[in-house]
């Protein structure tokens, strides 16, 4: 069963801008957590932002603070990641991953291999 997908992914000049929607299954949706990784080749998967199950509380990396934004959408089981400013050095797959449990603990949020559920990736490339 695909919990995750992934959709918006694409090719910006800098200065950009791109969404990324993920549509969650149930399950999934109804996560403590959802968020949104990314991953360059040869690189670990590097957390980007995330958002707890009733909204109210977000968390971002440190390189995309004012200009990312994570938001969702719960009559339609969607998470987004609104990217503004995008960089070259944004050009990643980037992927939707849901964590059963929030947690208080800002490391536990950032690791992936503590997230359950994980998307197939959008690739998002921006040419500089």
């Amino acid at each position: 069963q695909v919990e995750l997908v992934e959709s918006g992914g694409g090719l910006v000049q800098a200065g950009g801008s791109l969404r990324l929607s993920c549509s969650a299954s149930i399950r999934a949706f109804d996560s403590g957590a959802l968020g949104w990784f990314r991953q360059t080749p040869g690189k670990e998967r590097e957390f980007v932002a995330v958002i707890s199950r009733s909204g109210g509380t977000t968390s971002y990396a440190d390189s995309v603070k004012g200009r990312f934004t994570i938001s969702r959408d719960n009559a339609k089981n969607t998470v987004y990641l609104q990217m503004n400013s995008l960089k070259p050095e944004d050009t990643a797959v980037y992927y939707c991953a849901a964590k059963r449990t929030w947690s208080y603990s800002r490391s536990v949020l950032r690791d992936s291999n503590e997230y359950d559920y994980w998307g197939q990736g959008t690739q998002v490339t921006v040419s500089s």
